[in-house]
């Protein structure tokens, strides 16, 4: 339980509210922080424009869904914007984002994205390859006027530990917390001077830049491994809606196996064409080490103490960082969960169109690192084929996903076992094209971690302007 002293000064100057959320959150140590600045302070609405004076979220809408390009927009929730990688995002129907009730929702870079319900406070910079995207409800849009503010500066600062703290003060609700934009309104936005907010907005656009690149190059991977194979175009819509089909009954006392994804037909067209290569193709055992570790108790400390630890919803965020860090004394075990540069990482559960069956590469930010029981290890054989093309091979939406889903167990909360991946087939490639593909690949994960860098600093350069200032 967390406990804390607030001095009755406090209680006075913030209208005498006697819930605890803005005392614990730390936003009213930033509200006297800011109060003692020298710096110019001006209210957030002055400095955005738009719709609804550049702040605000959206109506509730009933969602419909379409499966072609043609006739969705990418739709975005306050969950997936924090992901990586946005190439799967639903598509809300093309008739309904157009409209004049949802044509303000669409996302154009430079924005800034605050999640306002559910988990308060979630930050999100919108890059370039958001542009067109659509998004729900329940993010709220800040757009900045650049002729007034560097909107880069602008993210860093409300991103920021005293930023971050004033959004979720406002906070509302027993059970799902909510703001509202008029309760970020009027929250002040201290300037630092051209010269560092200039700075500020630089990196932040740089660490959109690198995370745009970097999702280009990480689809320029998986396009070529698709083009080298050389698959027919039957295979090669991309869906993740499988459509039931008939499966006898010497089939099924053949294989055993009773799960509707086992008889995926997507992926049973697929092991058909793979068995048919002139080529050949491995196990994916034959070439990785494919391993889980077992549930241990998770045990917190300060950085100075643990390792870095991820979740397995964590390792396919935008951030390349963590603040979890488990004890190196008091985890038993603790080398079992420890993981390494090259290693592709698996999410072992989850629902079918989320992060399950989506491929991870342990790049240098992770070395080292710590990660959950929820996450299956793959160690490639380097001998026979490269970190990155195994990375970018289980990635591609035509092939990795359907044979590694068509592997999972369990109705409710599918999950992935390695005695079953080890039977995934690996199509053969030219040792050349593997090394050029790991090259793309590891490029593009290295890029996200100099994003993580840029927008660290970015926060860091403001945060201590802020403190040298009062």
């Amino acid at each position: 339980m967390k406990v804390k002293t607030a001095p009755s000064s406090w209680l006075q100057r913030d209208g005498r509210r006697l819930d605890c959320g803005p005392y614990m959150s730390g936003a009213l140590e930033a509200k006297v922080r800011l109060d003692k600045l020298k710096a110019k302070r001006e209210p957030l609405s002055s400095l955005t424009k738009g719709h609804n004076g550049g702040i605000f979220n959206g109506p509730k809408f009933s969602r419909t869904w379409v499966e072609s390009e043609d006739h969705g927009v990418p739709f975005v929730g306050s969950s997936s914007m924090l992901m990586a990688d946005l190439s799967e995002l639903p598509l809300l129907r093309l008739k309904d984002a157009q409209s004049s009730k949802l044509s303000h929702l669409r996302l154009v870079p430079q924005m800034t994205l605050i999640s306002c319900s559910g988990t308060i406070g979630r930050l999100v910079y919108v890059r370039p390859d958001m542009a067109g995207v659509w998004s729900s409800q329940d993010i709220m849009k800040i757009v900045p006027d650049p002729q007034k503010i560097p909107p880069g500066y602008l993210y860093a600062y409300l991103s920021s530990k005293f930023g971050v703290p004033l959004i979720v003060a406002g906070r509302y609700g027993a059970i799902i917390q909510h703001i509202e934009p008029h309760h970020v309104a009027d929250l002040p936005v201290p300037r630092l001077g051209k010269t560092v907010e200039r700075r500020v907005h630089d990196l932040v656009e740089d660490a959109a830049r690198e995370r745009t690149q970097a999702a280009h190059e990480l689809t320029v991977a998986t396009r070529a491994v698709v083009a080298e194979l050389d698959l027919p175009p039957l295979l090669q819509k991309r869906d993740r809606a499988w459509w039931g089909h008939c499966v006898s009954c010497s089939e099924l006392n053949r294989t055993r196996r009773f799960e509707g994804y086992f008889h995926n037909p997507v992926a049973l067209r697929l092991d058909d064409w793979i068995s048919r290569r002139r080529e050949g193709y491995w196990r994916l055992g034959d070439v990785a080490d494919v391993f889980d570790v077992p549930p241990f108790k998770h045990i917190y400390v300060g950085s100075e103490h643990g390792l870095p630890f991820y979740t397995s919803g964590a390792l396919f965020r935008l951030e390349r960082s963590t603040d979890k860090y488990l004890s190196r004394t008091r985890t038993k075990d603790l080398h079992k969960y420890v993981i390494k540069k090259g290693w592709v990482l698996l999410a072992r559960s989850g629902q079918l169109g989320g992060i399950i069956g989506c491929p991870q590469l342990a790049d240098s930010a992770l070395h080292e690192t710590t990660t959950s029981d929820h996450v299956i290890r793959i160690v490639p054989r380097t001998e026979l084929i490269t970190p990155g093309f195994l990375y970018a091979y289980l990635a591609t939406e035509e092939i990795g996903y359907p044979l590694l889903t068509r592997t999972m167990t369990g109705a409710s909360v599918p999950a992935l076992w390695p005695s079953y991946l080890n039977e995934v087939r690996i199509v053969k490639a030219r040792r050349s094209f593997m090394e050029e593909i790991d090259g793309i690949v590891q490029q593009a994960f290295e890029m996200r971690i100099a994003a993580t860098v840029h927008e660290t600093d970015a926060r860091r350069i403001v945060e201590q302007a802020i403190e040298e200032a009062a």
